[in-house]
């Protein structure tokens, strides 16, 4: 059954179009929108059931994209648009709904954000303009990658800049080098005052939005198990807010701490972006005008300045154009054979005793997200050593974090995180022991485990399963040029035996979730 969530009218004999917009192309200037016409054209966005029950998302990622969306519903309202806000079983069904009121009318959207979407709306006939919700098209990308014999992000990265005249003079590198990386691997520091994080209020429409999900999900209203936050905006204004917030507080300290894990903090001086950039509330081309412009003006660190564009031209796009360059079946690789069942600690962060999981996985409960480096060298790190299934840990990832396109987490989580793909993305696989969680966390003074033991019942499970793990794919990574150091390593190990044992009890305890 379908049900409205927000009409405004106009005569229907007067309609031309009707134009679809995903809950991730909120951008009034991008898109299909920008040939909208409010005398023509009746706007339909449509919450599906799948979006909302179909998987155990997180509340707070649910919040976050269902408040969005009809806020900026209610914009283009007050704006004049007729519009529809749809509650259907599926995209489809909200569709067939739409015509179903304004009649056969040509639908009309954006280049969906997955191939799934992609596929549905194909299907049914809807007439696509391009996605331009990117700095670098599908097409544009496919170019750059069919001239590659190996799929650099450094690579793309420094062509980006040259292309689109950033950081470069006479196509040279601004500050005389393109990468700023050795200078941003600090340790998390001590006494420090971080700055306090910008809050952004509940309106009605907010908390509306907060009760329907509480109530889907099965929570009384004042249940304690989810309350949202009042950490994400659900508004353009707020996601503008949060650009200037981060220019005025956190650029400059963005770079040196990037790759820290704080025990004090949970943010660091991240911007907290991401959201927006992925649900279309900001564009790319928007927040890099905007850090650029605070860098000739305000003398921003370069090193800083440097890190994020790297992160929004860069690696943004890179990953976007290679999920699609990759195809559909790509999410499906597996090419560790990894088939252990996803760990309990992923989804109570109370199923364990290792500190730094507690912790990254806490934060992920409490609002739905985690920076870079606690993805990728604490939870993906651990599912990769597990031997975690990918597509098991892809599905968590998904459900669980609020910036988690499909886009973003497939090329992440199955070339980045677990290496599933066999090298494709990465040449070598980001694993990592206890010695660098111990330098870039806070988390293991006090934990019950030592960061420099691999054997014995206090043993980092990191150190023990790192060797282990290296052990487990000896035959496929000696043949691996840049892992030729820890394959050497791992020879020269003398208690071999005794780290294999412990390992077995390692994995033990972390399936029953005791460790």
């Amino acid at each position: 059954m379908q049900r409205r969530i927000v009409t405004a009218g106009s005569s229907t004999n007067q309609r031309k179009r009707i134009l679809y917009i995903a809950h991730d192309h909120l951008n009034r200037d991008r898109g299909v929108l920008k040939t909208a016409d409010p005398a023509t054209d009746v706007v339909v966005l449509v919450e599906s059931a799948r979006m909302t029950t179909g998987r155990p998302w997180h509340p707070e990622r649910l919040f976050f994209l269902i408040s969005s969306a009809r806020h900026f519903a209610a914009e283009l309202e007050a704006e004049g648009y007729t519009v529809r806000y749809l509650k259907a079983p599926t995209t489809i069904d909200g569709l067939n709904a739409a015509r179903a009121e304004f009649g056969n009318l040509p639908i009309h959207a954006a280049e969906p954000s997955s191939f799934k979407l992609m596929q549905l709306l194909t299907e049914f006939g809807v007439t696509f303009v391009a996605n331009d919700f990117f700095l670098t098209s599908r097409p544009d990308f496919k170019l750059w990658a069919g001239r590659q014999k190996t799929f650099v992000m450094e690579n793309f990265y420094r062509a980006q800049r040259v292309r689109l005249g950033i950081l470069v003079t006479d196509g040279e590198p601004d500050g005389g080098r393109w990468n700023f990386d050795a200078d941003n691997r600090l340790p998390p520091p001590k006494n420090y005052t971080w700055p306090a994080y910008l809050e952004h209020p509940r309106d009605e429409l907010d908390k509306a939005v907060a009760a329907e999900i509480k109530n889907a999900i099965g929570l009384a209203p004042d249940a304690v198990d989810w309350q949202v936050t009042n950490t994400w905006a659900t508004t353009r204004a707020g996601a503008l807010a949060q650009l200037a917030y981060f220019l005025e507080h956190h650029l400059e300290g963005f770079g040196p701490y990037e790759d820290a894990i704080a025990a004090d903090n949970w943010a660091l001086h991240h911007s907290l972006l991401s959201p927006y950039l992925n649900n279309g509330l900001l564009h790319a081309s928007e927040v890099i005008d905007a850090v650029l412009a605070a860098y000739e003006t305000q003398n921003k660190a370069i090193g800083s300045v440097e890190a994020f564009v790297r992160q929004v031209i860069g690696w943004r796009e890179y990953i976007n154009g290679m999920y699609w360059f990759l195809g559909p079946d790509y999410r499906a690789k597996n090419g560790l054979g990894a088939t252990r069942k996803l760990l309990p600690l992923f989804t109570d962060s109370s199923k364990t005793q290792m500190a730094c999981m507690k912790q990254v996985v806490g934060d992920v409960e409490a609002r739905a997200w985690a920076h870079h480096i606690p993805r990728l060298m604490v939870l993906s790190n651990l599912a990769l050593v597990t031997g975690t299934n990918p597509q098991e840990f892809l599905d968590w990832m998904r459900e669980q974090f609020i910036d988690a396109s499909e886009w973003v987490m497939v090329p992440n989580v199955i070339g980045m995180a677990t290496h599933a793909d066999g090298g494709i993305l990465m040449t070598k696989p980001y694993a990592a022991g206890g010695s660098y969680l111990n330098k870039m966390t806070q988390s293991c003074k006090g934990c019950a485990y030592d960061p420099k033991k691999r054997v014995g019942d206090d043993a980092c499970p990191f150190t023990t399963l790192y060797w282990d793990f290296l052990d487990r794919h000896r035959d496929r990574f000696v043949k691996n040029h840049r892992m030729s150091q820890q394959i050497f390593g791992l020879n020269r190990l003398s208690d071999l035996p005794e780290l294999r044992e412990r390992a077995k009890q390692v994995l033990a305890g972390l399936d029953n979730g005791t460790i």
